[in-house]
């Protein structure tokens, strides 16, 4: 079964036909929200909200651990992350879609392993392909079947937040590889890695990051609702696609 875990712009599935939703507890907490378990063209899925259905918990509260584990127990097998960037490379500007294929870890203080001692044996994931290899190539091939653009790649940076970056904090993001920047990737795709689920993200760019194009003095925060309303239909095109391959 897939679940998609919904991030800014996407509270939820417009064309999801919801059966249950399902309020959760796990040994790590409650999860954002209850799990919606529904049919999306004719598909068993399950939709999580990441910052709640209210749209309330800021990315560096979300309880990354329970998220995961909700789904891991409801007998998910594969997550499909899907959330606003910030873009750095010149080339990725609002509304531009993309599947990441690496990630830089600069987020601090969350909760961020189901391995964190007591009576847990010491346990490394192998991290060097932190993406799903084929669940990538079924979210980009679901974007060609659909005719909606996706890019191949990109190197997602994960920040504290909740605020956005300063303008030199993205020019050592660049030095440092990053081409988009977003506040939710981890823990999330490493928890996932733990459980064994196959995972996923669609980063959708809401603006450019600070001291880029239009951001060079400030981020226009009011123009980011709408570039995320339509950017989102695509999105929701694309899921309908993956679903039914």
């Amino acid at each position: 079964m897939l679940a998609i875990i919904g991030g800014s712009g996407l509270s939820q599935l417009s064309d999801l036909e919801a059966t249950q939703r399902k309020v959760v507890r796990t040994p790590y907490g409650e999860p954002s929200g209850p799990l919606t378990y529904g049919k999306l063209r004719g598909s068993e899925i399950v939709f999580l909200a990441r910052h709640g259905y209210g749209h309330t918990i800021p990315p560096h509260q979300v309880n990354y651990q329970a998220n995961i584990w909700a789904l891991k127990d409801a007998g998910v097998e594969a997550v499909v992350s899907v959330a606003s960037v910030g873009g750095i490379r010149h080339d990725l500007g609002p509304g531009t879609l993309l599947v990441p294929e690496q990630i830089i870890d600069y987020t601090w203080g969350r909760r961020s392993t189901f391995f964190d001692g007591g009576d847990t044996p010491v346990t490394h994931i192998d991290f060097t392909r932190p993406y799903s290899d084929a669940l990538r190539d079924r979210i980009l091939r679901a974007a060609r079947d659909c005719g909606e653009a996706l890019l191949d790649g990109g190197v997602y940076a994960a920040t504290q937040g909740p605020r956005l970056e300063s303008a030199a904090e993205i020019n050592r993001l660049e030095r440092d590889g990053a081409e988009v920047v977003g506040m939710t990737g981890m823990p999330e795709a490493a928890l996932a890695r733990e459980v064994g689920l196959q995972y996923a993200a669609i980063s959708v760019v809401a603006n450019y990051a600070a001291g880029r194009a239009e951001s060079t003095q400030a981020v226009p925060l009011e123009r980011i609702e709408a570039v995320l309303d339509e950017a989102m239909r695509r999105v929701r095109r694309i899921i309908e696609a993956l679903v039914e391959s």
